[in-house]
């Protein structure tokens, strides 16, 4: 009963520490990570103990804290320093930069800046962007990288599938050129199957002819 009250106490710690709006992403990230840490390893230290479960699910608790708080802090400092990093970079640009529910970092450009229609070949205005990208990649070469290129609905699949994965393809060429080994990015076209906005508007389709990259930190 006593370690129940523990695991207990410890999952309330956690929406509590999560919901602590005045801290920031990092001491967000750091204090989930202590306390989900401090969970599992109660559970598991009042399972392995279970003739002294209190004490075992205290131990847990602690050595699993320990380890959480230090996974958590050390994802979230180096994909939010590259976050802040890229938002700098492409502030006014209208790409949008994001941290997915799994912890990715989003890049996602427009074709105002990255594409014409029908071509794979990168817009001047893009180059920036990635030469600031490529940069942030060289500076944590922990992280494996994912671009995957869209088309809008015109034309055939025949014609869209092959043109988004060129796009993708031409973003990670680019980003090679300049220092990233190419075995850290996959690449995928998605063709027009997952649009973003509305195909029958010449606006929506705009917005459909894009690039989407993904990062990541290397696990293990």
């Amino acid at each position: 009963m006593q370690a129940i009250k523990i695991i207990s106490g410890l999952l309330a710690c956690s929406l509590f520490l999560g919901a602590c709006a005045s801290m920031s992403e990092t001491q967000q990230d750091t204090a989930k990570g202590a306390a989900i840490g401090a969970t599992a390893g109660a559970v598991l230290g009042a399972v392995i103990n279970h003739d002294k479960p209190a004490k075992g699910a205290a131990i847990g608790a602690a050595i699993g804290g320990a380890g959480g708080a230090v996974a958590g802090n050390v994802w979230s400092k180096k994909m939010q320093e590259q976050r802040q990093q890229m938002e700098q970079a492409t502030r006014g640009t209208g790409v949008e930069v994001t941290q997915t529910a799994n912890n990715e970092l989003k890049l996602e450009i427009p074709s105002d800046i990255s594409f014409d229609s029908n071509s794979a070949a990168i817009k001047p205005q893009m180059r920036p962007i990635l030469d600031r990208f490529a940069q942030t990649l060289r500076d944590n070469p922990v992280t494996r990288v994912r671009i995957i290129g869209h088309t809008d609905s015109s034309g055939t699949d025949a014609i869209n599938n092959p043109l988004s994965v060129n796009r993708a393809t031409s973003a990670r060429d680019y980003l090679a050129d300049r220092g990233v080994a190419a075995s850290r990015i996959t690449v995928d076209g998605r063709g027009s199957r997952e649009p973003v906005a509305d195909n029958s508007t010449a606006a929506g389709r705009a917005k459909n002819r894009r690039i989407e990259i993904f990062v990541a930190e290397q696990q293990g």
